[in-house]
């Protein structure tokens, strides 16, 4: 199947936090259950890069290279005799207004755009990635700090659970629309600090507030690779 978006992702930095599944259950789509690591399931903060992306294959002038933040959650859904392990979106920043509006006709997907830029040093054996955007007059972010090499993921792994879900879930056109996300396995680098500074109650909602506010049970940098987003498939 032709995908319908390339690109390169790279350096994303992931905060992972235990969550109520009564507070995510309104926004689960139709078909789609929670889905649990050891009895727990996740909100994850994520930032990252776009590189060279690409449109049925086609790059689009001053839309290559960007970034995005996202707040998500994991869902699965049964598909003959397997589950399919995927996420389903709260938020998506971008910095480019058409990247959002393509995504929210023909996927389904809350994408906001708002100015957007990104910080990454990455020398020595020393990573620091800080994503920046701001919402009217307030300026939010993303940062987070790590040293020495990226580690491979252990099957079985919670960094497995955050990253090793390949599908994506939206609530569309009145039922649920399902996509497909290919990429090899990450290699990630545990966090030495990291600070997510935001409004949690304008950007996602008051809801978000509690579960956002405490100290993340894990703090991550996938090093990224490139990958494909295929066509959608209405499901119901």
């Amino acid at each position: 199947m032709r995908p319908f978006l390339t690109a390169n992702w790279r350096y994303l930095a992931m905060l992972n936090y235990p969550v109520d599944p009564k507070l995510v259950s309104p926004l689960i789509p139709p078909g789609t259950e929670i889905d649990f690591d050891n009895g727990q399931t996740f909100l994850s903060v994520v930032g990252f890069l776009f590189f060279d992306t690409r449109l049925l294959g086609f790059p689009i002038p001053l839309h290559r290279d960007f970034e995005e933040v996202n707040l998500r959650f994991y869902v699965r859904k049964k598909s003959a005799d397997t589950w399919r392990r995927g996420v389903v979106f709260v938020r998506e920043l971008v910095p480019k207004r058409a990247i959002a509006t393509i995504a929210r006709v023909f996927y389904g997907e809350p994408y906001l755009a708002v100015p957007m830029s990104h910080d990454i040093e990455h020398k020595n054996g020393k990573l620091k990635v800080e994503y920046s955007w701001k919402r009217g007059r307030k300026s939010e972010s993303l940062t987070m700090t790590a040293t020495g090499e990226p580690q491979a993921i252990p099957a079985g792994s919670h960094a497995e659970f955050i990253t090793e879900h390949y599908w994506g879930y939206t609530c569309f056109r009145g039922g649920c629309s399902e996509y497909r996300v290919e990429h090899p396995r990450w290699k990630v680098w545990n966090a030495d600090s990291f600070e997510f500074s935001a409004d949690i109650a304008a950007l996602y909602g008051e809801q978000f507030v509690e579960p956002l506010s405490v100290k993340p049970c894990s703090a991550f940098i996938a090093d990224g690779s490139p990958i494909q987003v295929l066509l959608r498939e209405q499901l119901s």
